[in-house]
């Protein structure tokens, strides 16, 4: 058995079924299951971003899920220093660390590390917010294609938060993302002196099994009070470009609320745009490996849960992790 400390990554697209699978792996491996969800770190938004329910948090332990006020962003570093914390309380408290979510750059922090860049004086980080809100993500997109090419490159011109870090970064060192990305930074997650173990459970279903999903997950929000969590967030008079203020669900039932849509549009919108979001996320997880080949499992169905599996295929997933939690995984 390796002396390392081990942990087991579910990936995959929004409404997969990562938090059913978890939550089944948890209770038989005496896990405890951390969020790796860049919404669902959110206060007052456990309907729209799907966080577990009270009965499931009650059930085994829980973390970093509803723990970050929606005034404040929360970064990659942030996430990364708070799972890494949870990670070795876990590994302390004999239980397994379980990392679930669908946010790719979390899971690739842990296992390649994160690019370290200096601190970003405050009128660079204004500066960036002011241009956003005052032009929009296309613009600022054009902007940093003009003055540094190569990180414009790199990011969607709809992406407005990513666009914005990548323009306070250019304008408060002088370099740009890619520029820093080249230079390295914290390197794998370890514990001590010894590196973390990853192994990764990936799913991929079927289009269309994703998409009657969504429709399903949005009936069910609105029935658990989804409008009511968004009017309560819209009353606080936040900064729109607010991560937690482009969650789904929140621009398109804000609409409902001032009157501009209907709910039947807004839920036609929302679902369209979950399900393309659900297909940048595949792309990025076939084209990014959370661990090497032969210690990725990947699970071309949606999950509802472990009793879905026939006996060989829980078999097989529970003598994956297994090989895992035991150290006898072999790096092809």
């Amino acid at each position: 058995m390796s002396d390392q400390p081990f942990a087991l990554l579910i990936a995959g697209p929004t409404a997969s079924g990562k938090s059913a699978l978890a939550l089944g792996l948890a209770e038989h491996f005496g896990g405890t299951v951390i969020n790796a969800d860049s919404m669902q770190v959110y206060a007052g938004l456990r309907v729209l971003t799907a966080q577990p329910s009270a009965a499931e948090m009650a059930c085994l332990p829980h973390r970093l899920y509803g723990v970050r006020d929606p005034a404040e962003a929360a970064s990659v570093a942030w996430w990364r220093e708070q799972a890494l914390a949870e990670m070795e309380a876990a590994r302390a408290a004999g239980r397994l660390p379980i990392l679930c979510g669908g946010t790719g750059l979390y899971f690739r922090s842990l296992t390649e590390g994160l690019t370290e860049i200096p601190p970003i004086p405050p009128e660079a980080r204004e500066e960036a917010r002011g241009l956003l809100a005052a032009e929009g993500p296309a613009a600022l997109h054009a902007r940093l294609a003009a003055a540094d090419p190569a990180s414009a490159a790199r990011l969607r011109p709809s992406d407005s938060q990513r666009l914005a870090r990548a323009w306070e970064v250019w304008r408060g060192t002088g370099r740009g993302m890619d520029f820093w990305h080249k230079e390295g930074g914290t390197g794998p997650a370890r514990l001590g002196e010894r590196p973390w173990r990853f192994a990764a459970i990936r799913l991929d279903p079927p289009r269309d099994a994703l998409r009657d999903a969504i429709r399903l997950r949005w009936a069910a929000m609105l029935r658990a009070g989804a409008e009511a969590e968004v009017r309560a967030l819209l009353a606080r008079g936040l900064d729109p470009a607010l991560p937690a203020m482009r969650a789904h669900g929140v621009p398109e039932l804000g609409a409902v609320q001032r009157g501009a849509i209907g709910l039947e549009e807004a839920g036609r919108r929302a679902c369209l745009a979950i399900g393309q979001y659900t297909k940048r996320q595949a792309t990025w997880y076939r084209h990014h490996a959370l661990a090497a080949p032969s210690l990725t499992h990947t699970i071309h169905a949606r999950i509802a849960g472990l009793e879905q599996f026939s006996e060989s295929e829980g078999a097989e997933i529970f003598s994956f992790v297994r090989s895992g939690v035991d150290g006898s995984e072999t790096d092809d």
